[in-house]
């Protein structure tokens, strides 16, 4: 058996159209095992690039995990929203459970550290809870996401903190 070669480094602004590529492909992939196929849908319609750029504009800092021909197998978000350090981790259903997941988060977590969070969060899907739990988020309480479509969709809101036990007061 071949180890699983991938890269992960700063996304830039021509690797917008195959963040979104990974992004769909990995809602269609992964998301069934926890959503009706209408929520399914509406989450993981197709779309372009753009949205990607916008954020990059924004200042939303975009890491991605390629494989030896360059195709994005997923990717990893952050951002300062609120005054709070958001993430999202999205992994190609092929590339699942290999590590690309636990590296992107760690390229964005360290971006959050260097920007001074004390924690970040994120609204987990309900297929992502494991994922995220197993890299020391825990979960604050249930939600619900409202799609593009205006669908409904469940997730968990979820945190990590950065600050050690000892300095809490």
């Amino acid at each position: 058996m071949t180890a699983f070669e991938f890269q992960i480094r700063p996304a830039i602004f021509e690797d917008a159209a195959g963040i979104a590529a990974a992004h769909v492909a990995s809602i269609r992939s992964l998301g069934p095992a926890a959503y009706a196929p209408e929520v399914v849908a509406d989450w993981g319609a197709p779309r372009s690039g753009r949205r990607y750029l916008r954020a990059m504009a924004n200042g939303e800092r975009f890491f991605v995990a390629v494989d030896g021909q360059g195709r994005v197998l997923g990717f990893a978000g952050h951002r300062v929203e609120a005054r709070e350090h958001r993430i999202a981790v999205y992994v190609r259903g092929d590339a699942s459970r290999r590590g690309v997941g636990s590296a992107l988060l760690a390229a964005a977590e360290a971006v959050a550290r260097q920007g001074g969070a004390a924690g970040i969060r994120v609204d987990a899907s309900l297929v992502a809870v494991p994922f995220y739990a197993a890299n020391g988020f825990r979960a604050l309480a249930p939600a619900v996401h409202t799609l593009r479509s205006g669908r409904p969709m469940a997730c968990v809101k979820m945190e990590k903190s950065f600050v050690a036990a000892a300095q809490l007061p």
